[in-house]
This record gives C-alpha cells, structure tokens and sequence, in this order.
C-alpha cells in the first residue's frame, strides 16, 4: 500500500486524536477494509506521537473493531468497517460523555421495542438468570451480568441491519458502566425486573418505558458524578 497522506500530529495531543485521524483517512478512502497499516515505527513517526499513545489508539481501534492486530502478522483494517458507520461515529466521540449516553438510550430503545415481539422463552430465561444473578452478588460487582441483559434484549430484537451497531453499542455500555462510581444493588434488580416482565408480556410500549426509566437513571447518576468530578 502506499503512503497514504496525512498531517504531523501536534505533539501535545492524546491518542484519542491519533484515533480521529485514522477514522478520517478511513472516511476519506485512503484506507480501505482489509488494508494492512504500516508498521507501528512508521506510525509513529509520521504522526509524531510516542509509542504508548499510538499502541492506546490501537486499543480502542481494536475495541471498536475497526482494526485487528495480528501477532507477526501487522495491523489491519477490519474488512466489515464499512459496513458499520456507528463504530466511527463512536470511535469519533468516546469522550463525550453525554452524547455516548444518550446514543446508547436511542438504541436500546428502539431495540428493545423489536425485543418485545421477537424475544424467545429461551432468551427471557437467560434474562432471568441474569437478574438472579445480579440479585445475589456478594460483592455487588455485577458489571458483566448488566452488560449481558442487555446484550441479550439486543441481539433478540433479530434484525441483520443493526447488528453492526450492537458492538458499539456494548462498548458504550462499558465506557458509561466505567464511571459508575457506586452501585444501588436492589434498584438495579427492580427496573431489570420490570423491563422482563413488559418483554415476558410481548408488550413494546411498557418495555420502551421500563427501560427508559432505567437508562434516565443511569444518566443522571453519571452525570452527576462526572459534574461533581470536574
């Protein structure tokens, strides 16, 4: 592949830029699905960056799925990339806190309402696994299990076109998931009760208002929190 062109990146700047930048030459075209990045070396010098910051990029890329890296084999542009916009768009604004929450809320919910007429016995029992499980952790460090309903809920809503942004959408979980500083155990356990219940009945409209009942809860805990910090 040639070298592609690009600016020299300010050295004060964080990786998160160096990210921008390869979602840019992305959207430009000069890397396309499946090309192989120049080596790590070459990178960093032609963006003027250390190695940590770069290999930090990397590791977001990589989270999102834009990029694979494979041991002896290079850095390359994952082939389905193009398919997938939401995952630039993410990549692009991951630390805009509020834009990342409000993001995740507009597709859970328009998810969750396709979960209510589609969602099988058998993916209601694993729901209900994962809230007994939640309702019994010792140490209230439930994370995964959270992150696990809702995954369920989204890959049962069953359609091909969103799938690429269901990824996305659960790297959101865990950026916002992140900042929760503490955690309110049996809350928790009642508003997931009550968006199983709204599914278990096949009803959209009750399970669109659990579940943004839930996630406005889970926003104003973190911007609270993020307000107090700064």
């Amino acid at each position: 592949m040639d070298e592609f062109k690009m600016e020299t990146i300010n050295r004060v700047t964080l990786s998160q830029q160096v990210l921008d930048k390869i979602i840019y030459l992305i959207v430009e075209g000069q890397l396309q699905p499946g090309d192989k990045l120049p080596s790590e070396i070459d990178l960093i010098n032609q963006f003027d960056v250390s190695r940590p910051v770069l290999r930090e990029a990397f590791s977001s890329l990589e989270s999102l799925g834009i990029i694979n890296r494979r041991p002896r084999g290079g850095t390359f542009i994952n082939d389905k990339v193009d398919s997938a916009p939401f995952k630039a768009m993410l990549a692009i604004s991951i630390n805009n806190i509020p834009a990342i929450i409000e993001a995740r809320m507009t597709l859970e919910l328009g998810l969750i309402t396709l979960a209510a007429e589609k969602i099988t016995d058998k993916e209601l029992d694993e729901l209900r696994e994962t809230i007994n499980r939640i309702k019994y952790s010792e140490d209230n460090n439930y994370g995964m299990y959270d992150k696990k309903f809702h995954r369920i809920i989204a890959y049962s809503a069953d359609n091909q076109i969103v799938e690429g942004m269901i990824d996305p959408l659960l790297y959101a979980h865990d950026k916002t998931d992140r900042l929760i500083k503490y955690r309110e155990q049996e809350k928790t356990v009642r508003h997931h009760e009550a968006i199983y219940e709204a599914l278990k009945k096949r009803d959209p409209i009750e399970a669109f208002h659990q579940l943004y009942k839930h996630l406005s809860y889970v926003r104003e805990k973190i911007l609270h929190d993020e307000k107090n910090r700064n």
